[in-house]
């Protein structure tokens, strides 16, 4: 513990706002003050109960509408019964404008929420076993598993009774109320395929085996941007998890950084320390000699609800229902409450990427079901497009938000669906983040947005950073920006040539993720986004040119080389031969003398022939897509 104390003291000489701010009252005094808040209107909330306070309990007051409140519920592990499901419908209904958002840790958000309702409203909810707090701020957040926990054919180990335990920790705990010093994210999933990003919080549970038992490793510091570390501790049963996951809590509680709210997320501790360090403190704080870590079993991508019904062990189904960013509403979620107890089904369960299951629905019931209205407007097998789409609140209800993002996301996968139709068995991922904070994980997607603002002749605009190449199979890998800053109205035809390329190439079942490593990996960042925008310049004027990535290519990721050779393809497919007769190790040997491309004749841009001229001469080599990037963009 001396090592992380060391760390703490070289950043205790002061202290953020919000740490100060904390000082002033208890959080429960702002909880308890709702009743006279909504007895007194708006404009008698303290502030620092709007701007903080009661953000601890999921209240977050959206300033840019006055009394206009958004309210985020703590669905234990995605898990609703019927009573509690048809409950948040009828409160969103009833108070928030009828509006519900699904969420990235299988939660639900309320909107349109007035102070004068909010009393009334938490009782209900708290009525049906539900909560909203501690969903805010420097607070636990709700902890995700597999939403087919216990139920699904690839669930080891059933996880959900130990998720309760971890969480009655925490819950509703006076001394766990804002003390730490950034939120805390927590994953546990006993499951082989890794339906709910499991190495992506700040302490991750992960299915494991060492010595013929089946347990857990530890992984820790995961956040938007990376995913977590493996701690190097196996937990064997439930007990070790609980005193693992106490130990840790109160490090971070003790030592975590209390400076810059930048920098002090649990990764910020461990990276000033190391991991190994961590594990040790870990196991001197448990007093438990915790072995070392096992074989990770959780290593495979989700799949299966591309089939729309997920078969499960009791010989019953889930039926996997997609509702596009996760935008939902009160009166749909009493309809899917009522069609699931109609037809022998056990609740529901909401997953990360923003859809539910309606649990164990009878085989024979199902083509009866899928009749049902409800599913005109939430099928059950959408497109690919909309069946792994996330998208974040956005600039409509976020205030960090610089994009409308939910609409910008569904109306791409619409149009993809529409110019580049996919069969069933394909699977592709796009995530959105409305801003840089990364609140739609856009960096784990197949295909990850980020908002920003795109200067337009010389206008800011909508725009994104497009990032590629996330990774949930493994131990996950953070995807990489492949284009930045690119006006929102142009990314759907840049995104356009990645699925044309996929749709080309993609083999038998194989999802967007494999494919990537299969074709895409083999090239540098830079020459995919230049093939992006190459391809969509190519379908925007028409021309005869055939080209597009390579399976079995080996570029070394050497920008000079790449486009060198995309240079000769580009020649080939527009003059009819090759340019040069040979070429090796970057050094081509020349056919004939090379030419300028005579763009009249060809019909074309005069700017692109001399692109293509100089991509293939010799002496410009060392030329860069960037270059080549801004002569395509300029038309």
């Amino acid at each position: 513990m001396e090592i992380l104390k060391k760390a703490y003291d070289k950043r205790s000489d002061k202290v953020n706002k919000i740490e100060k701010m904390k000082k002033l009252r208890s959080p429960l005094e702002a909880y308890e003050q709702l009743e006279t808040y909504a007895k007194n209107g708006y404009d008698s909330i303290l502030d620092e109960d709007k701007s903080f306070f009661l953000k601890c309990f999921g209240i977050y007051d959206k300033k840019a509408t006055p009394n206009e409140f958004m309210m985020r519920i703590r669905i234990s592990g995605g898990q609703l019964t019927y009573e509690q499901a048809m409950v948040l419908g009828e409160v969103a209904k009833e108070y928030g404008q009828d509006h519900i958002d699904l969420t990235t840790r299988a939660q639900v958000e309320l909107r349109f929420l007035n102070i004068e309702n909010i009393p009334t409203l938490l009782k209900k909810l708290n009525s049906a076993g539900i909560t909203s707090y501690q969903t805010g701020v420097d607070n636990f957040r709700g902890i995700v598993t597999d939403p087919l926990d216990k139920l699904g054919f690839d669930n080891i180990l059933p996880s959900y009774d130990i998720l309760a335990k971890i969480q009655s920790h925490f819950l509703h705990n006076k001394d766990w109320i804002a003390t730490l010093p950034r939120k805390f994210n927590t994953s546990i999933s006993g499951s082989i395929t890794n339906k709910c990003n499991v190495y992506g919080h700040d302490c991750c549970f992960v299915l494991a085996q060492k010595n013929g038992l089946y347990g857990y490793n530890m992984y820790l510091g995961g956040k938007v941007g990376k995913v977590a570390k493996n701690a190097d501790i196996f937990l064997k049963n439930e007990e070790e998890v609980l005193c693992a996951y106490k130990s840790i809590t109160e490090l971070y509680k003790t030592y975590g950084f209390r400076d810059n709210r930048n920098r002090n997320r649990l990764f910020f501790l461990i990276e000033s320390v190391g991991i190994e360090a961590v594990s040790a403190t870990i196991r001197e704080h448990s007093g438990m000699d915790f072995l070392s870590a096992g074989h990770t079993l959780t290593t495979m991508d989700n799949s299966d609800s591309e089939q729309g019904k997920v078969p499960l062990k009791d010989g019953s189904f889930a039926l996997h229902v997609i509702v596009p960013a996760g935008v939902f509403s009160g009166s749909d979620m009493i309809e899917a409450t009522t069609l699931s107890k109609k037809y022998g089904g056990s609740g529901i369960r909401l997953d990360i990427e923003q859809n539910l299951y309606l649990m164990n629905v009878d085989e024979k019931k199902l083509p009866t079901l899928l009749e049902e209205e409800f599913f005109s407007r939430y099928n059950n097998i959408a497109s690919p497009y909309e069946n792994h789409l996330i998208a974040c609140a956005g600039e409509k209800h976020c205030s960090f938000g610089v994009i409308p993002n939910k609409p910008d996301a569904v109306e791409m996968a619409q149009y993809l669906a529409k110019k580049v139709p996919l069969d069933c068995d394909s699977k592709i991922r796009m995530y959105w983040s409305g801003c840089v904070k990364g609140c739609g994980i856009h960096t784990l997607g197949d295909i990850g947005f980020e908002g920003c603002k795109a200067k337009v002749d010389g206008v800011n605009e909508y725009g994104v950073h497009i990032f590629l190449g996330g990774y949930t199979s493994g131990e996950s890998v953070e995807g990489h920006s492949v284009l930045k800053t690119v006006p929102l109205r142009f990314a759907r035809f840049y995104v356009e040539s990645l699925a044309l390329e996929y749709k080309r190439m993609k083999k038998r079942h194989e999802s967007f993720e494999n494919f990537y490593k299969r074709v895409l990996v083999h090239y540098s960042h830079a020459a995919i986004g230049f093939m992006m925008i190459l391809q969509a310049y190519i379908r925007k004027y028409n021309l005869d040119i055939n080209i597009g990535f390579k399976e079995n290519i080996r570029t070394g990721k050497n920008e000079n080389f790449e486009i060198f050779d995309m240079g000769r393809v580009l020649h080939k497919s527009l003059m009819k031969e090759e340019p040069y007769a040979m070429y090796e190790d970057f050094t081509p040997k020349p056919l004939n003398k090379l030419e300028k491309i005579n763009a009249k004749k060809l019909n074309i841009d005069d700017d692109f022939a001399q692109m293509i001229y100089d991509m293939l001469k010799e002496k410009n080599r060392a030329m860069v897509f960037s270059e080549l990037q801004e002569v395509l963009l300029a038309k």
